[in-house]
């Protein structure tokens, strides 16, 4: 509906401008750019339902299709997710971060001013699986040290950590801090273990039961897998690790320089 200034209202407050039918800007694109300015301007926050396809349609005065196009640009555009059976959300911004390879998430987190923390769920000396042996190449009788830990902004889980280390080049790991400290600057500072080669993958995975109660997620929900192996300046590998994070949460950037 309309108030006396005809400011166009819906359930979730005032609406701030409207439609310019005799505008030369085509209307899809100014309800795009009204809408966009109630995500971005905090007027709709995030996790907060929005009206309906027929209530905007009602709100401005346009057809469901027009207004359904708008909304799944939105949606391409990460600004509003949609749940079937329930309606369509503000999402949640993600956090950008580049390959913890090269920078750790914590470093980067902090550096954008979030408050983190991390838990240690296990620091264990146990026999590696093939996989494991492989990409470490560890012989039969090797074993490896597994790290597993969970990374929290603000309190809340956004990526889970294993990370395996043959234990005859880093014997007692065991007793050093690495969720006080990161795990790349204990095995260079204690263990000469500099990082010089780094082989990568990413993939998007369906999280397991497992890693789903880890991050606070239901199983099968998206979630990114970034794979390192890292090398020192004798090519030995010394480090896989395996990092699950929230795809609600979380975006991965590359940027390469040519």
């Amino acid at each position: 509906m309309h108030d006396q200034g005809g400011r166009i209202r819906g359930r979730l407050g005032p609406m701030a401008e409207v439609l310019e039918r005799e505008s030369a800007v085509p209307l899809y694109a100014q309800l795009e750019r009204i809408l966009h300015a109630r995500i971005t301007g905090g007027e709709w926050a995030p996790g907060q339902r929005i009206p309906s396809e027929n209530e905007l349609n009602r709100m401005f005065g346009l057809s469901r299709m027009t207004v359904r196009g708008v909304l799944t640009k939105l949606v391409g555009d990460g600004l509003l997710v949609r749940v079937p059976g329930k309606g369509t959300y503000v999402a949640t911004p993600k956090i950008s971060a580049i390959s913890p390879a090269y920078r750790g998430v914590r470093e980067q987190l902090e550096a954008l001013g979030y408050e983190t923390s991390t838990r240690l769920v296990s620091l264990t000396l146990e026999p590696p699986s093939q996989g494991v042996r492989e990409r470490l190449a560890l012989g039969d009788g090797d074993e490896t040290y597994l790290v597993v830990r969970v990374r929290s902004v603000q309190g809340e889980p956004i990526s889970l950590h294993r990370s395996y280390v043959p234990a005859r080049l880093a014997p007692g790991l065991d007793q050093h801090d690495v969720v006080g400290g990161q795990l790349c600057v204990v095995l260079e500072e204690q263990y000469g273990l500099p990082m010089r080669r780094v082989h990568e993958e990413l993939e998007a995975v369906a999280v397991s039961a497992v890693d789903a109660k880890h991050l606070g997620m239901r199983r099968g929900e998206p979630a990114l897998q970034l794979q390192d192996v890292i090398s020192d300046a004798l090519s030995r590998p010394f480090e896989y690790s395996s990092i699950v994070f929230r795809g609600d949460r979380m975006r991965l950037r590359f940027d390469y320089d040519h």
